[in-house]
């Protein structure tokens, strides 16, 4: 199953409507998509408006890819399932997002191979012809390493002293 997500920031019908054109051609695939408020519905995937933590949860377990917005909370927890991932940012220049960090986020995750990135719509259908091919990156830890975190209060120490 292909789990596609918006996340709750508002409607990404450019993502749901590309996917859901490629799905019509591949019903080989089982699509589930979280299309938030957009007034696109899907005709080839199984949908849900929103999703409750816990579902949204089985989802990306049950999930073989995910395919979303470049937001961090969905692509953090894609990883840390060892999940392949792609993105595509919504764009504030389209009136999809106030400004554009979800083209920073793609940007910089895509060119340290944790994600594919799609920066259109014929990108996002040029990458799921190839969907084939896709393969996860190495699963993230859940949280910072001991040594981060040990940098980190060695750095507020120093700075701001003992609390």
């Amino acid at each position: 199953m292909i789990l596609v997500t918006v996340g709750t920031q508002g409607p990404f019908d450019r993502l749901v409507r590309t996917v859901d054109a490629w799905a019509q051609q591949h019903p080989e695939w089982s699509c589930f998509a979280q299309i938030g408020a957009g007034e696109y519905e899907p005709t080839a995937m199984e949908f849900a408006r929103t999703l409750d933590p816990n579902r949204f949860e089985e989802l990306l377990q049950e999930a073989r890819m995910v395919i979303a917005h470049a937001g961090m909370g969905t692509i953090l927890k894609a990883l840390e399932l060892g999940k392949p991932v792609l993105v595509m940012p919504r764009r504030a220049s389209l009136g999809e997002q106030r400004n554009e960090h979800q083209l920073a986020t793609a940007e910089k995750l895509g060119g340290r191979g944790l994600v594919q990135v799609a920066m259109d719509e014929a990108e996002l259908s040029e990458r799921l012809a190839q969907i084939d091919t896709w393969v996860a990156s190495k699963p993230i830890a859940e949280s910072a390493s001991p040594e981060l975190l040990g940098a980190l209060r060695a750095f507020f120490r120093q700075h701001l002293g003992e609390p």
